[in-house]
């Protein structure tokens, strides 16, 4: 008796272990301009991923016959319902969140944002929220003004290498941009964490300590 136990314990941690959301890739992580100086000395930047990351994760952890989504307004506002098939109760589970509204087109970024929102709840994403304070000196050949007169940016971030402790937490970020022909090399790291070797051999790396 005991023997079948254990057996279907492990059966059932494994299963666990098959259908855990994993971590973002640096490739799936984009970089957008959170808040940016009057004067355009600076800006911080902030980390995000869009909504086909979450479909591609949800195939990948759980298969794409095993989960599903829909959207409800209540009192005015779009709703997301993510449901995941649970095998083990034979059933539906699902979470829901709602979406605010995109600055370009409203009904399709609503939905797009409850649904990363919906995704978050399942855990998808959620470590981006453990990244630092990412602030970015500019130069003047970086900004133009923009329509509503104020200053914009020409440069493009990305997140080229991520790292993460047993939390799931951001430990280091390696962004890269090119500026003026130069590739440009952040690493922002939490001082408690070592580096990779790789990262350590990088050529023209400006580390920040958080």
């Amino acid at each position: 008796m005991t023997a079948r136990k254990n057996t279907v314990s492990t059966v059932q941690n494994e299963e666990k272990k098959k259908n855990s959301i994993r971590p973002l890739l640096a490739s799936e992580i984009e970089c957008r301009v959170g808040t940016m100086k009057p004067d355009g000395s600076g800006c911080s930047l902030l980390l995000y991923k869009d909504a086909r990351v979450d479909m591609r994760i949800l195939d990948e952890v759980f298969g794409e016959m095993n989960w599903k989504r829909h959207h409800d307004v209540v009192n005015g506002n779009l709703f997301c319902t993510l449901s995941i098939w649970d095998n083990e109760k034979k059933e539906w589970v699902s979470k829901q969140d709602v979406g605010t509204e995109s600055s370009t087109e409203k009904e399709k970024g609503q939905a797009s944002d409850a649904f990363k929102r919906a995704g978050f709840n399942w855990g998808i994403g959620r470590e981006l929220y453990t990244g630092p304070f990412i602030w970015i000196p500019l130069e003047k050949n970086e900004i133009y003004q923009s329509k509503t007169g104020s200053p914009a940016l020409y440069t493009k971030f990305s997140v080229k290498e991520i790292g993460y402790n047993e939390q799931k937490e951001i430990i280091y970020l390696l962004l890269w941009t090119i500026k003026t022909a130069f590739v440009l090399l952040m690493v922002i790291q939490r001082k408690k964490y070592m580096l990779p070797m790789f990262l350590l051999q990088t050529l023209r790396a400006k580390y920040i300590l958080v």
